[in-house]
């Protein structure tokens, strides 16, 4: 399994694709629909209708690349936000990739403490 670096931003594409589009479609989706740069340090993933395929399109400093992961028999979950591009980590979108609905999943909140008791 590839891991993608942290530090990336993550980009969801709320609405369905149709999955014939290649890397020109994508990258004017991103601009136009998405109103988001391409070319920056970031990942876009689009999904089919029945969200059993998800595509991925980063820039890489030299060219674009086009990565698609098709479920056999599952479905991802997409997030259920209202937002029509939502942003993620990278942390959640291996989280997404891997089946696992990440509006249940919870942490807990960041504690800052003053001193030990």
């Amino acid at each position: 399994m590839f891991r993608l670096d942290a530090d990336l931003q993550v980009y969801l594409h709320r609405e369905p694709i149709d999955f014939r589009a290649g890397i020109n479609n994508l990258v004017t989706l991103v601009e136009q629909s998405m109103q988001l740069a391409p070319f920056s340090r970031a990942v876009f993933a689009f999904h089919n209708r029945k969200r059993d395929r998800v595509k991925l399109l980063l820039y890489d400093r030299s060219g674009f690349w086009l990565m698609l992961k098709r479920l056999e028999t599952d479905h991802f979950v997409w997030p259920r936000r209202q937002q029509s591009v939502m942003e993620l980590t990278t942390e959640q979108l291996h989280w997404l990739l891997d089946g696992i609905d990440i509006d249940v999943v919870r942490r807990h909140p960041q504690r800052q403490y003053l001193h030990v008791d």
